[in-house]
This record gives structure tokens, C-alpha cells and sequence, in this order.
């Protein structure tokens, strides 16, 4: 009976925490979002050195209230789940960690709690509360582009840094060192940002040749721009239809699998679509 309550009492749990169907679910995420909005801020506050003089006990109690809070959350996530070390080396479990131990680190070495901002991350759990799940569908379009689509781009980038490398070694052999490019990597770094059309403004050509140069590096960079948004669309274009043909408008939820913590199911689904385990209706 005893044994029973125990596992009753870590099933209420876990919907609580790994679910935003239910109200307290909900509730739970809500205060949860509130809270890691607050640190952020705590952690911005903080860094502003005349707010941090003036109330500096305040911004690190809070702090660390808020630290405990979320340490209770995660040692509380570890416990619920029936595999803990999937959630520990998890996308999430990770985050959750690495948003809790920089305070901790702090009392060692100084200045690292300001990795605490890490804990922007966890908003991406505003997904659940807001059942955007339902359209996870053109997420997952996108990351099968990008996935189809990276050998592309990676020829394309390495087109780009054989051309960087060519332009910035011809710019280093025409402007010199009396010009600011004093060596071939700091000629690479011209080409690359002038390529980007960011154009820092720290270095540039004074020869008429080198400024012919720069001019065509100019123009080609708005075609390279273009080029990998090209194959992007297409891909996701063919990607998108094929989805499309092969998937009915199905409907998710914020469901977690209690047993290997997958989440996304459809409403009506009765059991996880990754390991089988029963689902809780």
C-alpha cells in the first residue's frame, strides 16, 4: 500500500512538472517562466554597477532563493523520472543544470554566476503553455531542411573561406602592413567581414587596386546572402509538400511519456510513440 501511494504520489509529480495539460501543470510552468524571467533580470540588474552598489544584498539573496528553488526543481525532475539519466543528458536536462551550478561555481571563482543568464534557455518551454505544440509539425520541417540541406552549405561555406583566403592574401600583397594589413589572417579577417557585409571599418584599402578590390569583395557579398537562403527555400519548399502529402492536421499535446520523458502526443493517443509505456489519460 505504502509502495502504491509512492508511485501515485511520483505520477502527480511528474504530470505537474513534465506536463501543461492540466491546471496545475500549468500553474507549475507559469510560476516557473515568472521565476526565470526574474533571475535574468537579477542577473542584468547585477551587472549595472550602480544599481548593484546600492542594492546589491537584495539582488543576491533573491538570487540565491531563486537558485534553491530551481536546484529543488531539478533534483525534484531526477526523481519523477523513471529514467533519470534520460532527462539528466537531455536538451533540457542539460540546460536545467547548467542554469543552476553558476551560483553555485560563484563562491569558488567570482563572476561566473553572470552564466546564469543561461537560464534564458529554459523559455523555450513556453511552447508547452502555450499548446504551441501543434505547431512543432513546421519545426520539424525546418530541422529536416537544414538536416537535407547541410551538405550544401557546407560546400557553399568552404567556397566561401577558399575565396576569403585568396582575396585577403591578394589584399595583403597590395595594401602591406602600411595599409593595416599587417599579416595574411588579419587580411582573411577583412575579406571575411567585408564579405559579410558587416564591415567593422577598423582596416581598409587606400590603392586605388585595393579599393577596386574591396568593392567587387562588396558586391559579391550580397550574392553570397542569397545563395544559401536559395537552397534553404527550395529545400524546405520540397520538404514542406512532402510532409503535407504524407501527414493529416493532427493535433498535440504537452503529454510526457513518464517512463522515457517524450513529449508530444497526439490527444488520443493511449500509449508513447517511442517506447510503448502506457500513457495516463
Amino acid at each position: 500500500m505504502t509502495n502504491t501511494k509512492r508511485l501515485n504520489w511520483k505520477t502527480k509529480l511528474h504530470e505537474i512538472i513534465y506536463e501543461a495539460d492540466t491546471p496545475a501543470g500549468k500553474l507549475f510552468d507559469v510560476i516557473l517562466l515568472i521565476a526565470i524571467i526574474a533571475s535574468i533580470v537579477l542577473v542584468m540588474l547585477e551587472s549595472v554597477k550602480s544599481f548593484d552598489a546600492k542594492y546589491h544584498n537584495f539582488l543576491n539573496i533573491s538570487e540565491w532563493v531563486i537558485t534553491i528553488l530551481f536546484s529543488i526543481e531539478y533534483l525534484a525532475r531526477i526523481v519523477t523520472a523513471k529514467k533519470p539519466i534520460k532527462y539528466i543528458t537531455s536538451f533540457y536536462g542539460v540546460i536545467d543544470l547548467l542554469s543552476t551550478v553558476p551560483k553555485y561555481i560563484s563562491l569558488l571563482f567570482g563572476g561566473v554566476h553572470a552564466l546564469a543568464a543561461l537560464r534564458a534557455l529554459r523559455l523555450l518551454r513556453v511552447f508547452r503553455i502555450l499548446k504551441l505544440a501543434r505547431y512543432l509539425g513546421a519545426s520539424n520541417t525546418l530541422l529536416k531542411t537544414l538536416k537535407s540541406s547541410r551538405v550544401k552549405i557546407a560546400v557553399f561555406l568552404f567556397a566561401v573561406v577558399i575565396i576569403s583566403i585568396i582575396l585577403g592574401t591578394i589584399m595583403y600583397m597590395i595594401e602591406g602592413e602600411e595599409n593595416g594589413f599587417t599579416n595574411i589572417p588579419k587580411s582573411v579577417y577583412w575579406c571575411i567581414v567585408t564579405l559579410t557585409t558587416v564591415g567593422y571599418g577598423d582596416i581598409a584599402p587606400v590603392t586605388a587596386l585595393g579599393q577596386l578590390i574591396a568593392s567587387i569583395v562588396m558586391v559579391l557579398g550580397y550574392g553570397i546572402i542569397a545563395v544559401p537562403t536559395g537552397i534553404v527555400s527550395a529545400e524546405y519548399a520540397s520538404q514542406y509538400n512532402a510532409d503535407k502529402n504524407q501527414e493529416a492536421d493532427i493535433q498535440l499535446n504537452s503529454q510526457s511519456c513518464e517512463n522515457c520523458l517524450t513529449e508530444n502526443h497526439t490527444d488520443n493517443a493511449g500509449f508513447c510513440y517511442k517506447c510503448g509505456h502506457k500513457l495516463h489519460q
